[in-house]
């Protein structure tokens, strides 16, 4: 095997992640079950190929596919206007005429307090900073629970930038769906004041597909095995090039470097589809691998965006302790965040035991930034953010594999939730582990 700072400098030098990277930002229109996400798949599954990945199977797992269609939206009282708004995936079709009410932050206090039934509300991204980010799924739920005729997203980032993001996971809404912008935010606010009437329209399709995954194997044939996943479909409003073509990216440069590494046991790297509607993929892989086999998983979602690197260890201290670990050795910032939470690919194998580490990329700003916005294109991303993050995740699912992590308990883990306040939130998107 190659010596390690060989390995590492050479990854540096490394153009492979950011050529797939561009090449992922190229295609049109990466939303699950459409024709770009299943380009992307053959794209990655030619890259494993290349940096000596074995065995490299792609399969499909089944979906209901969403498709966006006409939206209309605008006050009709007291002063009639038309407002830019795009519908949120998973938006049922349908044209709603009532009262806007303003919920602030979309919490469940918030819509407690206020009277939706029968309304149209509006509610931030942005979440109070006391306190955790509350999921857009959650705030969706709580409003269709407490009456909402439809639910306004409007973007806490300035911009003229609508967001976009799925209300319910793999399934139809119950009521109409749209993102606007935070300029357009500001004036429903205004409006609610002033007893204002607003008008959704939307037009949406939903039908039967499937999502790809695509995975192989490296280092020796073992027992058990580590798992290294990234999310390969994005939002068709924009390219995708931070959520998570540069998650992609940075899994292809550790395939690249792992294959010339010394392991303690073999390592499966995968591009899994379906994660924004429902973490679709994810559940068929884990479906598909005997997961008692699984040490640990590793998920690449939000790495490579951002100069400092994140480790979600959901609740694992021997996780926790690799990553603090890696940043010691390394001399590079990590961040470890102990907290569980059930919103990207970790959470299928999470569920069953598995420990579980996201590796992410912190912007010094709250929120989601431009990502889940047209303005998530390839120039927002960095070179050197792939390269320095494949270096460290490589690093990382070295050490993994001589590592034996202990196993998360079902029970620990909803205790986790609980003191998190998640349970709500998560039975209104329909979402908790014992649902």
């Amino acid at each position: 095997m190659t010596d390690a700072d060989a390995v590492l400098g050479r990854l540096w030098r490394d153009d492979e992640p950011w050529d797939v990277l561009s090449s992922l930002c190229e295609l049109d229109d990466r939303l699950a079950g459409h024709h770009g996400e299943a380009r992307a798949a053959d794209l990655v599954a030619g890259a494993f190929e290349t940096a000596g990945v074995r065995n490299v199977t792609e399969f499909a797992v089944p979906l209901t596919r969403w498709t966006r269609g006409r939206t209309e939206f605008g006050v009709v009282e007291p002063t009639p206007r038309s407002f830019e708004a795009i519908a949120l995936p998973y938006s049922p079709a349908g044209e709603v005429r009532a009262p806007i009410v303003d919920v602030g932050y979309g919490t469940p206090e918030e819509i407690d307090e206020a009277d939706v039934d029968g309304a149209v509300v509006v509610a931030s991204t942005d979440t109070p900073p006391d306190r955790r980010i509350v999921h857009r799924m959650e705030k969706y739920g709580h409003a269709v629970d407490a009456g909402a005729e439809a639910f306004v997203f409007a973007n806490h980032v300035p911009g003229q930038l609508p967001p976009t993001g799925s209300l319910r996971f793999d399934e139809g809404g119950a009521v109409p769906g749209i993102g606007v912008s935070h300029e357009t935010g500001e004036w429903l606010r205004r409006y609610a004041e002033r007893d204002g009437v607003v008008r959704v329209s939307v037009d949406a399709t939903t039908d039967d597909a499937e999502t790809p995954v695509v995975h192989g194997v490296l280092g020796p044939d073992t027992d058990e095995e580590v798992l290294v996943l990234a999310h390969l479909d994005a939002h068709d409003v924009g390219e995708g090039a931070l959520d998570n073509g540069c998650g992609v990216a940075v899994v292809v440069g550790v395939a690249r470097a792992l294959a010339d590494l010394d392991l303690g046991c073999r390592v499966r790297v995968a591009a899994v589809g379906g994660e924004e509607v429902g973490l679709v993929g994810s559940h068929g892989l884990a479906d598909e691998l005997d997961t008692d086999s699984v040490r640990a998983v590793v998920n690449v979602d939000g790495a490579g965006r951002h100069r400092d690197l994140v480790a979600f260890t959901h609740g694992s201290d021997d996780l926790a302790g690799v990553a603090e670990g890696l940043a010691a050795d390394t001399d590079h910032p990590v961040q470890v965040r102990p907290d569980p939470h059930p919103w990207s690919d970790h959470w299928p194998f999470l569920t069953v035991g598995v420990p579980a580490l996201q590796l992410h990329s912190d912007s010094g700003e709250r929120g989601r930034g431009v990502t889940h916005t047209r303005a998530d294109t390839l120039d927002k991303a960095d070179p050197r953010n792939l390269r320095s993050h494949a270096m460290l995740a490589g690093l990382l699912v070295q050490r993994l594999t001589e590592t034996e992590p202990d196993r998360v308990s079902r029970a620990d883990l909803l205790v986790a939730l609980r003191e998190q306040e998640y349970e709500p939130g998560m039975r209104a998107a329909g979402v908790w582990p014992e649902s």
